[in-house]
């Protein structure tokens, strides 16, 4: 990296960041640890995940109190967001924002993502980690990587055949395909086993597995096989489209960087490369704290409730240097994204 380093290793995605005395970023990191901005928030969290653990607690005792009856599908969308809120939780984990230790970060990110939700904690940190050294990097960044969607139009000549279709039709595909991606991240876990070191395998493999038994299990034993399936279908299609409603206003459509070009300091690359999300409360608990994405992607380990508090902070710092500072409403964000999206697949349409 050039001036200004994110120390963010493969298994170790959410330490702080390092910044020379000289770098753009070195006096907003000072200001940002002089206000206590990256101490941990044990009591914030242990409400969050106790919060959350009822709210699953109670939807999971809702199922099988009604049981066979087409008004337990009511409840899958209540599973879905609660989904969401555990993929939060194992997502803060995987940034260390929630404890000091990697030990204890793991096992609750191993509980909210393998146990909770079928979803592989090593996968996720491992792409995950890679995105946020280098966001937008067209071959770095693995959420950029040319695959059912692509991001620019380099990517888009390249397609053929069916492939070339979907990137014709993308932006009106975005959020359908979302529908799917309950289900992808979890085989993209079960993928990911063989990369990953035997004991570490072991433990993320059993717990995979046991997550997939017990969700079986659950709807097996209270409704029929056909109502089942449709639960568990429509669960899985609404968590995979609140997860895309929370990541696409993220970076798509933002600046990406030229691989042959100047390299960015810390500050620019994730300023310039991520897009900030108006809202208040409730904007803040539907989107994680993601609404929040340059103070995250600045400094990944510090907790959700500081990144509100560092807003101002941050603002202020690039106004100063004379960096872009992109904050927009929720939907315009939407728009944003798949105006990119659109744009990117146009000379295909225009054939």
């Amino acid at each position: 990296m050039s001036q200004t380093t994110a120390v963010i290793g493969a298994h170790d995605p959410g330490d702080a960041v390092a910044a020379p005395p000289g770098s753009e970023f070195a006096p907003l990191l000072r200001t940002v640890k002089g206000r206590g901005l990256l101490e941990r928030r044990y009591a914030w969290y242990a409400r969050c995940i106790a919060a959350n653990a009822l709210a699953l607690g109670g939807i999971v005792t809702g199922i099988v109190l009604i049981g066979d009856s087409w008004l337990t599908l009511l409840l899958a969308p209540l599973l879905a967001v609660f989904g969401a809120r555990t993929a939060f939780i194992g997502h803060d984990a995987g940034h260390s924002q929630i404890a000091g230790g990697k030990a204890v970060n793991r096992v609750i990110g191993l509980i909210h993502g393998n146990l909770l939700l079928g979803m592989s904690y090593s996968w996720w940190n491992d792409k995950h980690n890679r995105h946020h050294a280098n966001p937008n990097h067209i071959d770095k960044d693995p959420d950029v990587v040319a695959d059912i969607l692509v991001f620019t139009g380099k990517q888009a000549k390249d397609r053929s055949g069916f492939r070339r279709w979907l990137t014709r039709n993308q932006a009106w595909l975005f959020f359908p395909l979302t529908l799917l991606e309950g289900i992808a991240l979890k085989v993209h876990g079960f993928q990911d086993l063989r990369r990953q070191p035997r004991r570490e395998r072991a433990v993320e493999g059993a717990l995979l597995v046991s997550h997939v038994v017990a969700y079986a299990t659950l709807l097996l034993i209270s409704m029929s096989p056909g109502k089942a399936l449709a639960f568990a279908a429509l669960h899985q299609a609404l968590f995979g489209l609140h997860l895309g409603l929370a990541f696409a206003p993220n970076h798509k459509g933002m600046e990406m960087p030229d691989p042959n070009g100047e390299r960015w300091g810390h500050l620019r690359r994730q300023v310039l490369t991520s897009r900030n999300i108006r809202g208040a409360v409730l904007t803040d608990w539907f989107l994680g704290g993601l609404n929040y994405q340059i103070e995250h992607h600045l400094f990944p380990s510090m907790p959700r409730p500081n990144l509100r508090l560092a807003q101002p902070l941050v603002r202020a710092h690039c106004q100063d240097v004379g960096i872009p500072y992109v904050e927009t409403e929720l939907v315009d964000s939407y728009r944003r994204a798949l105006r990119h999206l659109h744009e990117v697949g146009e000379p295909l349409r225009m054939e």
